[in-house]
C-alpha cells in the first residue's frame, strides 16, 4: 500500500477556508469559493458524456426549469428561435404565506410538470420528446425538492428517448440568456463581457470569458438585491406571492425617491462586493419611526403616500449601490486593455425592473459600453433559459450522464477573483 501524501494547503485554499468559517457556506458559494462534482467554470474538462446531436449546426433542445416556484418548459432551436414554451406560475399558491413554501412548491411542480412539458412540445409542433435533439434541465442551485421534480422528468425523457442530456446551472443560464439572439437581425453578445447578475438569491459581478469560464469580481455579503425588495415589500404589507420586486417597483412609481434620506451601503469600501442588510435595517427603522409618529401600529398601516415614498426612496438607494459597484468594475476592466471588455450583460430576475434597466443603460452610455439585457419576460425563471444554456454547452461538446440523479441546492458557479 502506498503511503498517504499529506496535502499542504495553498494560500488560496486557506483564504477559502477562512471565508467559509467567517461568512458561512452560503456566502462562500455565492463568492465561488466552494467545490462539488460539476464545475461550470472548468471549461477544459468538458466531455460529451451522453453524446451530441448528429447535426450541431441546427438542433433543438427541450429545456425544463423547476428550481423554485415556476414550472417552465421550452423548445429552442440552436439559432436562438423559441419554437414553443409553457409556464405555470405558483404566485397564487404562495401569496397567502408571504413567500415561497418549499413543500407547496414541490407539490405544484409535480402537478404541472407533465402538462407544461407537453404544452411546450405541442407549441413547437412536436408530439413528444422523441422529436427534439437534446434535453436540458436546471439541476441547481435552488430548492432541492423542487429541482428534483424537473430533473427527474428530464432524465427519464433523456433515457427513454436516448437523447443527449445537459444538467444546467441556473445562474449560468441567466447569464447566457444575454447571448440569445432574439430575432434574425440581432447581433450576438460575444466574449469577453462583464455580467451583472441580480436575482432573488444572488447579486454578483462576473467577468465572462467563455462558456463555462467566469470569474466572480464581487458578490453579496448578506442579502441580495432581490431579497431586499422582498423584505421591503413585507415590511410595507404588500403582497409578495409573485415576489416583492414587482410590487415595490409599482408602488415606487407613485412616490418621491428623494423624500426619505437613506444611506447607500458600503460607502467606505473600495471593493466590488454588495451588502443590503444595512439598507434593509435602515428602511425598517425609518418605517417604524414614521408609524409611531403617525399613530399606527405597524409600517404596513402607514398611509399610501408615505409607503410610496418609502418604496421609491428604498429603490433609489438600492440601485445607487448597484451603480457604484458596477462603475468600479467597469473601471477595473477598462484598465485591462488586452481584454478590451466594453460589453455588459444585465441578467437575473431583478433585471426585469424598469428603473434598474434605465439607470444601468445611462451608466453604460456615460462610459461608452454596450448593454445587453434580455426582454423582461426572459429575465425571470422559465424553460427557455435551460434550453439555451444546454445549447451553449452542447456547442462546446459538453453533456452529462442522465443516469446520475444529482441536484444541488447550493452550487459553485465561477472562479473567485484573486
Amino acid at each position: 500500500m502506498q503511503p498517504s501524501v499529506q496535502h499542504e494547503e495553498s494560500p488560496k485554499e486557506k483564504r477559502r477556508k477562512r471565508f467559509i468559517e467567517q461568512k458561512g457556506l452560503p456566502k462562500a458559494v455565492d463568492r465561488g469559493q466552494f467545490a462539488t462534482t460539476y464545475h461550470p467554470y472548468d471549461g477544459h474538462s468538458f466531455q460529451a458524456l451522453s453524446g451530441l446531436p448528429p447535426n450541431l449546426q441546427n438542433f433543438t433542445v427541450l429545456g425544463i426549469e423547476s428550481s423554485c416556484d415556476d414550472t417552465g418548459a421550452a423548445v429552442v432551436r440552436s439559432d436562438g428561435t423559441i419554437l414553443g414554451e409553457a409556464l405555470a406560475s405558483q404566485s397564487h399558491i404562495h401569496a397567502p404565506w408571504g413567500g415561497v413554501v418549499p413543500g407547496l412548491a414541490k407539490e405544484a411542480h409535480e402537478a404541472e410538470i407533465d402538462r407544461i412539458v407537453q404544452e411546450a412540445l405541442e407549441a413547437a409542433g412536436m408530439t413528444s420528446a422523441a422529436d427534439v435533439d437534446a434535453i436540458g434541465v436546471t439541476v441547481g442551485p435552488g430548492l432541492e425538492i423542487c429541482l428534483r421534480v424537473g430533473a427527474t422528468k428530464a432524465r427519464a425523457l433523456a433515457v427513454e428517448h436516448e437523447k443527449p442530456f445537459v444538467g444546467v446551472h441556473h445562474l449560468e443560464a441567466h447569464i447566457l440568456m444575454a447571448r440569445l439572439p432574439y430575432d434574425s437581425a440581432s447581433k450576438q453578445l460575444g466574449f469577453p463581457f462583464l455580467a451583472l447578475l441580480v436575482s432573488g438569491g444572488h447579486c454578483q459581478l462576473l467577468k465572462c470569458t467563455g462558456i463555462g469560464n467566469m470569474t466572480v469580481l464581487g458578490g453579496t455579503f448578506d442579502d441580495s438585491l432581490g431579497e431586499a425588495y422582498d423584505k421591503t415589500a413585507r415590511l410595507l404589507g404588500l403582497p409578495v406571492g409573485g415576489g416583492g420586486g414587482p410590487v415595490v417597483e409599482r408602488l415606487a412609481r407613485e412616490g418621491d425617491p428623494t423624500a426619505i434620506p437613506l444611506s447607500v451601503p458600503l460607502q467606505s469600501r473600495k471593493d466590488l462586493d454588495f451588502s443590503y442588510s444595512g439598507l434593509k435595517s435602515n428602511v425598517r427603522r425609518v418605517a417604524e419611526r414614521l408609524a409611531k409618529e403617525g399613530g399606527v401600529e405597524t409600517p404596513a398601516n402607514l398611509p399610501h403616500p408615505i409607503k410610496a415614498n418609502l418604496a421609491a426612496s428604498f429603490q433609489h438607494v438600492a440601485i445607487q449601490h448597484v451603480e457604484q459597484r458596477l462603475r468600479r468594475a467597469m473601471i477595473l476592466l477598462e484598465e485591462e486593455e488586452e481584454e478590451g471588455i466594453r460589453s455588459l450583460a444585465l441578467v437575473g430576475g431583478v433585471a426585469a425592473n424598469q428603473v434598474l434597466r434605465t439607470r444601468i443603460e445611462g451608466l453604460c452610455k456615460q462610459r461608452s459600453w454596450d448593454l445587453w439585457i434580455p426582454p423582461p419576460r426572459l429575465c425571470t425563471d422559465q424553460g427557455t433559459m435551460s434550453a439555451w444554456a444546454a445549447i451553449e454547452r452542447i456547442r462546446v461538446q459538453s453533456t452529462d450522464d442522465p443516469t446520475i440523479p444529482d441536484v444541488y441546492a447550493r452550487y459553485p458557479f465561477a472562479q473567485p477573483f484573486s
